[in-house]
């Protein structure tokens, strides 16, 4: 039992959390990349990803992994994007940080969840079962490159408040 709850309907929440934080982050993102703000959604998208970090802690460990690695990333990226958003209300470089460290943080929900499809998903885990095959790599890769280009533009088209 994690907090109150069998380790599936925790992992449920935890899955559930993680998609509204990555579908939001990514209207974030598209409002970033159109130059427009989404002031509700990014609180959305900051919540449900600090959500997503804190409870993967949560689960049964006997030691400290690359997920919880990810996890410690993220939270730092977390705590500067709502640093730079909220206490800095995103004055001059602090715009570009916001950016940055919220690109960031989706980028690690999303790493995550290319793991999870590798790992749950049988015709993904078919292709790559140790996870150091070439389609796992690919996929990892492309959303790597993909992040990368869309937090360039992201930073170039958000504007200052």
């Amino acid at each position: 039992m994690i907090l109150g709850m069998s380790i599936a309907t925790f992992t449920l929440v935890h899955v559930v959390i993680s998609l509204i934080g990555i579908l939001a982050g990514f209207v974030v993102l598209a409002e970033m990349l159109a130059g427009g703000r989404l002031d509700v959604w990014n609180a959305v998208f900051l919540a449900t990803t600090v959500a997503t970090s804190v409870t993967g802690f949560f689960f049964p460990s006997t030691t400290f992994g690359p997920s919880q690695m990810v996890g410690v990333i993220s939270l730092v990226a977390l705590a500067v994007a709502l640093f730079a958003l909220y206490g800095r209300g995103l004055a001059g470089s602090w715009r570009a940080i916001y950016v940055v460290a919220a690109v960031l943080a989706l980028y690690l929900n999303v790493f995550v969840g290319v793991v999870q499809a590798f790992q749950k998903l049988p015709f993904l885990a078919a292709l790559a079962p140790t996870q150091s095959e070439p389609p796992f790599l690919v996929a990892q890769s492309v959303v790597l490159v993909a992040f990368l280009a869309l937090g360039f533009l992201a930073v170039r088209r958000f504007p200052p408040r």
